[in-house]
C-alpha cells in the first residue's frame, strides 16, 4: 500500500510538473519512471487481489472450525451431562428395577454417542493420511450394500421399506471393504438424518460402463442449495445455520467419503434440486478384472 501511494504521488508530480507529451518527448528517465511504475501497479494490484482472496479464504476456514470446535463439545458435553446425572441418581437413590434398566439404556445411548463422536474425530484423521499403494482387494458390492443397510436400519429401528436397494447384475469393484463399508454408512446415515418422516432412501447400482460402476444414494430430505453442492465435501463444511441448529453433526462425514474414495480410485458427486427436494450422492468405483 505504501509504494502504491508512493507511485500515485510521483505520477502526479510528474504530470504537475509541466511535462506535456503533446509538445515534447519525454525523457528516457521519465519512459523508464512511467514503464516500471506501471509494472509496478499491475503487480500490487494483482499482490492485492490475491491477498484479500487468500484472507476470506482463511476467514471462512476458521468460521468452519469454530462451528467444528463448538459441534464437538455440544456432541460430547451433552451425553456427559446426561450419563452423570443418570449415575448420580443411582448412587444417590434405589429406584425399582424398571427405572434402573431406564437409566442403564439411557447412559448405554449417551456412550453410543460418545463413541460415534470420537469415532468420526479418528476417521477423519485417518482418511488424511496418504497412502499411495495401489488396492487390489476384490470387494462384493452387493454384499456390501445389503450389510450397511441393514446395520443402519437397525440403529435407526426403521423399517424394512424405508431403506431400497436396487442392484443390476454387478460384477466385484476394486477397493478396500473396511473404508467402502465406512464410506456406504456414512452416505445412508446422512440419507437419514437429513429426512422427514417417513424416511425414504432409495440405494441403485447401475450396470457397469467403461470398467466403472456407480451406486446411487438418494433421499426426499431437506435438499441442498445448488450453490452449496460442492462445499459440502470440505472438512468442517455444514450446509445453512438453520440446518445445524436441528440436526446434531461435526460436518466431516462427507470429507470422510470423498477422501477413502480418492483412495480407492473413485469418486463423489452430490445432485440435487433445492431446498427440498431431497438430494442424491452418486459414487463412482472401479470394477476388479475377470482375469485378476
Amino acid at each position: 500500500m505504501l509504494l502504491l501511494l508512493a507511485l500515485a504521488i510521483g505520477w502526479q508530480v510528474m504530470l504537475w510538473s509541466g511535462i506535456d507529451p503533446r509538445e515534447r518527448g519525454f525523457e528516457p528517465w521519465e519512459w523508464l519512471f512511467l514503464i516500471f511504475g506501471t509494472i509496478f501497479f499491475v503487480l500490487l494490484m494483482i499482490g492485492l487481489v490475491g491477498l484479500c482472496a487468500w484472507l476470506l479464504q482463511e476467514m471462512r476456514s476458521n468460521q468452519r472450525q469454530r462451528a467444528f470446535l463448538d459441534a464437538v463439545t455440544h456432541e460430547m458435553k451433552t451425553p456427559m451431562a446426561s450419563f452423570r446425572l443418570s449415575l448420580d441418581t443411582l448412587k444417590r437413590h434405589d429406584p425399582p428395577e424398571t427405572q434402573r434398566r431406564a437409566f442403564i439404556e439411557r447412559m448405554s445411548e449417551d456412550l453410543d454417542r460418545l463413541d460415534r463422536t470420537v469415532e468420526q474425530v479418528l476417521q477423519a484423521a485417518r482418511a488424511e493420511e496418504r497412502d499411495h499403494s495401489p488396492i487390489r482387494e476384490r470387494v462384493d458390492l452387493p454384499a456390501l450394500l445389503e450389510r450397511c443397510i441393514d446395520e443402519t436400519r437397525r440403529a435407526h429401528d426403521l423399517e424394512a421399506e424405508a431403506v431400497g436397494l436396487t442392484v443390476d447384475r454387478t460384477p466385484a469393484v476394486r477397493g478396500d471393504a473396511s473404508e467402502l463399508e465406512l464410506v456406504f454408512k456414512n452416505l445412508l446415515e446422512n440419507a437419514i438424518k437429513y429426512s422427514e418422516d417417513p424416511v425414504r432412501v432409495e440405494v441403485k447400482v447401475d450396470a457397469p460402463r467403461d470398467n466403472r460402476v456407480q451406486v446411487e444414494i438418494a433421499d426426499s430430505g431437506i435438499g441442498i442449495p445448488p450453490r452449496e453442492l460442492r462445499k459440502i465435501f470440505k472438512r468442517f463444511y455444514r450446509v445453512g445455520r438453520d440446518v445445524q441448529r436441528t440436526v446434531s453433526g461435526l460436518g466431516l462425514g462427507l470429507f470422510v467419503v470423498r477422501s477413502l474414495l480418492r483412495r480407492q480410485g473413485g469418486r463423489v458427486i452430490a445432485r440435487s434440486e433445492g431446498a427440498g427436494r431431497g438430494s442424491r450422492f452418486v459414487v463412482t468405483l472401479r470394477t476388479m478384472p475377470l482375469q485378476s
